[in-house]
């Protein structure tokens, strides 16, 4: 395995695995890994001949008060997950590297509509921030596939419209979310838990289990299961922001005679932020 940090280089090694008729797959992540991120790299692993990982805290999707100065920078520990697991190249660039005239006026990608709901509305400009750089990341690897975790459905669905709108010649691909034992869904930010606040998160999965064998049980008052959700977690003492039913395809209100939905939430725990999802299908 390789580690690089410029586009040249990136773009000199795919130009040689090309060169052999090898495929690409490739893995967005902003580093500080878990066991849900090698999962990505094992399906990436599976679809392509070569694997490219980035490596990227990337400042246009945080807000003014968001953990930007704190996120982790983990990546030697993060290298060394990623060499057994199958990848090739791992991309870590600097931010000026990325953005080299500033990332204050950079030309954007947006993606109207999907990406005003729900963490669009509550973290304004952050799926700007993603679109933009995950197509500047697309332009630089140019892979056949890319692996994107499901855990994080609506950016899922962001990037998968976006490739299908601008016709980038490539194939997203979603893993399923992975989980600890005790149903949380893992994230780098679970890392900010207290261990009184790691007790209580599941509950997160537990509210959204709760809605989906509702709904699999025939009933259809979805502002009624989502507000009696939001109230057992608050009673948990989660914050809720949303905790909401829609569409699965494309976030809109859900239909009664719909055969598939999705539920998400986002919540706030001490200082930490959470989000959720759960697919359903009949």
């Amino acid at each position: 395995m390789r580690l690089v940090h410029t586009v040249a280089e990136v773009r000199r090694e795919v130009a040689a695995w090309r060169a052999k008729g090898e495929s690409v797959a490739f893995v967005a992540t902003m580093g500080n890994l878990h066991s849900g991120h090698l999962d990505l790299v094992a399906e990436a692993r599976a679809k392509a001949d070569r694997v490219v990982a980035s490596i990227f805290v990337n400042p246009l999707q945080f807000g003014p008060n968001e953990d930007f100065d704190r996120y982790p920078r983990t990546l030697p520990d993060d290298c060394a997950k990623l060499d057994p697991a199958g990848c090739d190249l791992v991309f870590a660039p600097s931010v000026d590297e990325m953005y080299p005239r500033g990332r204050n006026n950079i030309a954007q990608v947006s993606v109207p509509g999907i990406s005003k709901l729900l963490e669009g509305e509550f973290r304004p400009g952050f799926f700007e921030g993603v679109a933009t750089v995950v197509s500047i990341l697309f332009h630089i690897v140019q892979p056949d596939f890319a692996l994107f975790g499901r855990k994080d459905y609506q950016q899922f669905l962001v990037v998968r419209r976006m490739v299908a709108e601008l016709h980038m010649p490539l194939q997203i691909v979603g893993v399923p979310t992975r989980r600890e034992p005790d149903g949380l869904a893992m994230s780098s930010r679970n890392q900010y838990l207290d261990p009184h606040e790691r007790s209580l998160a599941p509950g997160l999965y537990r509210a959204l289990s709760a809605v989906a064998q509702r709904l699999r049980s025939g009933s259809r008052d979805f502002q009624g299961l989502e507000e009696e959700a939001r109230r057992v977690l608050e009673h948990q003492g989660f914050k809720p922001q949303y905790l909401v039913i829609r569409d699965a395809d494309d976030l809109g209100a859900p239909r009664a005679d719909a055969s598939a939905w999705v539920l998400l939430v986002a919540a706030h725990l001490g200082r930490t932020r959470l989000i959720d999802n759960l697919e359903i299908s009949l």
